[in-house]
């Protein structure tokens, strides 16, 4: 006894769209979610804020200085001699090798321009100051 007729079966079909939004949603997913795996290796400090302060993300060579005038590598602390040591080290091996200073705003303009100076007293002469994003006049 047959119920149904053969030619009622419709063909398998793959729908398309719903895989494309899937795929989309992933693709979204994935990217959002490296935007929080980023992982800048840095020291706490409060920073002056700048309005035209660009973020460059491929800086190897991080320098915090905090208030009491402490010196971190990244986010390891590190002494005067030692730092300065690794950094002429860095710079006879790259010559694009470059060092970011992040000062405490509070700091004493003087200690950083000393720092600075030592770093050129070594040879280096790429370095920039960091300063926060979105600073007003």
């Amino acid at each position: 006894m047959r119920l149904r007729d053969r030619r009622a079966f419709e063909k398998p079909e793959v729908m398309i769209i719903p895989m494309i939004d899937i795929m989309f949603f992933l693709l979204v997913f994935f990217m959002l979610s490296t935007l929080y795996m980023v992982n800048l290796k840095t020291v706490d400090v409060n920073m002056p804020k700048a309005q035209n302060a660009a973020t460059n993300l491929s800086v190897t060579y991080l320098v915090t200085m905090k208030k009491d005038g402490s010196l971190y590598l990244e986010d390891k602390p590190i002494t005067e001699a030692t730092l300065l040591a690794r950094a002429k080290e860095e710079n006879a091996r790259s010559s694009k090798f470059s060092v970011v200073v992040r000062a405490d705003q509070s700091l004493d303009y003087g200690e950083v321009v000393a720092l600075l100076d030592k770093f050129k007293g070594e040879g280096i002469t790429r370095f920039g100051l960091a300063a926060e994003a979105g600073g007003g006049q």
